[in-house]
């Protein structure tokens, strides 16, 4: 071997021979000799005592370290069948599809409901279907009651369900309950009583106020049922047991499914009591469904499990509850009632326009309502991680909750968009009145893939205990913005009902652009509740 081979081996080691032989050939050429070759190693123990070789840490064969996640279908089943969870550890995506196929679920049944009462109703004329519109607007400040009710009871609870603290947990179920029988029987006792002066404030014709004044006293006397249904089911949510908040309302709902027809249309035993008898049936249905929670709540196998000791008034965590309901409050008080204004300018042009506005907003309920399942998926998510204190996971989890929520508003937007003269024409034949919904329809469901992040994103900051936030983007968005945009386009350059549309959209995606903003800088983990 030549001394430039040997000099390439050094300056390319990795290529270079290993063998004795070589290296004492390269010495031998310069002149040196080698050192001695060290002794050979004793053998060792026969290859029968020798351990056997591990590449890995020692393990079984076949044996995961940890258990495998369960799959899809399996959470699905676990989800339907309440099966319990920590929440605040172990996969971010399971735990949002255990919250949310019986949140998407019951809110489902709910959209349903929303559909099957106008598709009803709507054989019955303009009139009627516009007589559910108006007082549908005036039960968006009971709604707003409500959902602030419901917001503090989501908050607190599922903070000390995230504490490991059931037992402050069901005591806190109970105040929020008391809150909630007390707002209910004095805004039900006035809704009575003012029921036909709320009607006319809201623009209803003669027409509207001869069949609908007594839909209108069914409709907001029976509110205890409704505010009682929205709070205890928050509280079943707030807890991580969506399972029963959906059984709840799917019992509420069959039976005014059920009922409904009976009494509008007179079928069988039952009278024909029109649009009142619609209104009947809600709160026949509603009242079940909140018996039924209230008793499931007692039941010693509830997650938030209230027995007698806790029956008592406990001023200060009512005090706390109050606090966060009272933004909450004002946050979906403000909302709602900027639909009222909308509305109001959309009657200006006729029981056909408010008629078809009604129909276009049913439907966009029938979409966001699901949406809004997994929005309290992510406020549930949100309050336990803050409760165990790891905002991180609790971030994680909106995002991932948001994507969730953008891929299904996307899909129905289109379907909208595309299908809209269709859909409006299951719940009216009046051409005029289908134009309108399907120009509602149409134009609303355009803003669906911003505010699929928006609605998510607000349900955060609520579970987060963080009211004050989202009802100061309510203020400006809907009130400052949204309702003087509706008008301008609406008014001045006459664009009519289609101006009001537009002003919905647009408030839908500046809702979500601003909303992330204010979420990224993170004020929200910082809540304590």
């Amino acid at each position: 071997m030549s001394s430039a081979t040997f000099d390439a081996f050094e300056q390319f080691p990795a290529l270079a021979p290993t063998t004795f032989f070589h290296r004492d050939a390269r010495l031998a050429e310069r002149g040196e000799r080698a050192p001695p070759k060290p002794p050979p190693e004793p053998p060792g123990p026969p290859a029968s005592e020798r351990p056997p070789l591990r590449l890995a840490p020692e393990s079984e064969p076949n044996e995961p370290n940890e258990p495998e996640e369960p799959g899809f279908w399996s959470s699905v089943r676990d989800a339907l069948r309440g099966a319990p969870h920590d929440y605040t550890q172990g996969s971010i995506g399971r735990a949002i599809l255990l919250l949310a196929v019986p949140m998407v679920l019951e809110m489902a049944m709910e959209s349903i409901f929303a559909v099957c009462d106008v598709f009803f109703v709507g054989r019955l004329g303009s009139d009627a279907v516009a007589t559910v519109g108006l007082t549908e607007s005036l039960l968006t400040i009971v709604y707003a009651l409500a959902m602030g009710l419901a917001i503090g009871a989501t908050a607190v609870v599922a903070r000390r369900i995230g504490e490991k603290d059931p037992e402050r947990a069901a005591g806190s179920a109970v105040q929020a309950i008391i809150l909630a029988l007390a707002v209910s029987i004095v805004l039900g006792t006035a809704g009575v009583l003012l029921a036909p002066r709320l009607l006319a404030l809201m623009g209803a014709t003669p027409g509207i106020l001869a069949i609908g004044t007594s839909y209108a006293r069914v409709m907001l006397g029976g509110e205890v049922s409704v505010i009682t249904l929205f709070v205890v089911n928050a509280i079943f949510r707030g807890a991580g047991d969506a399972a029963i908040a959906m059984r709840v309302l799917w019992l509420a709902n069959a039976i005014n499914i059920g009922l409904g027809p009976c009494l509008i249309f007179g079928l069988g035993p039952f009278p024909a009591l029109g649009v009142t008898g619609a209104a009947i049936a809600t709160t026949v249905g509603r009242g079940t469904g909140a018996l039924f929670a209230l008793w499931r709540l007692t039941r010693p196998d509830s997650r938030v499990a209230v027995s007698r000791r806790h029956l008592r008034l406990d001023l200060a965590v009512m005090r706390q509850i109050a606090t966060i309901a009272r933004s909450g409050v004002y946050q979906s008080l403000i909302g709602t009632a900027s639909w009222i204004g909308l509305v109001r300018i959309v009657s200006t042009f006729g029981s056909m326009a408010l008629a078809g506005y009604t129909i276009g907003i049913r439907v966009v309920l029938f979409a966001l309502l699901p949406s809004w399942g997994l929005s309290n998926a992510a406020a549930t998510m949100v309050g336990q991680a803050l409760g165990a204190r790891d905002p991180e996971r609790a971030e994680r989890a909106v995002w991932r909750t948001g994507f969730y929520n953008l891929a299904f508003l996307g899909a129905v937007g289109v379907l909208f968009v595309v299908a809209a003269p269709w859909i409006v024409a299951l719940f009216t034949h009046e051409p005029e009145t289908l134009r309108y919904g399907a120009s509602c329809l149409r134009i609303v469901a355009s803003g669906f893939l911003f505010y699929a992040f928006g609605m998510v994103l607000v349900a955060a900051f609520n579970g987060a205990g963080d009211t004050r936030t989202p009802t100061l983007l309510n203020l400006a968005i809907f009130w400052a913005f949204e309702i003087p945009l509706a008008w301008v386009l609406a008014k001045p350059l006459g664009l009519g009902p289609t101006g009001v549309y537009v002003s919905i959209a647009v408030a839908f995606s500046v809702m979500a652009v601003v909303s992330a903003v204010l979420f990224k800088r993170g004020g929200w983990k910082l809540k304590t509740v």
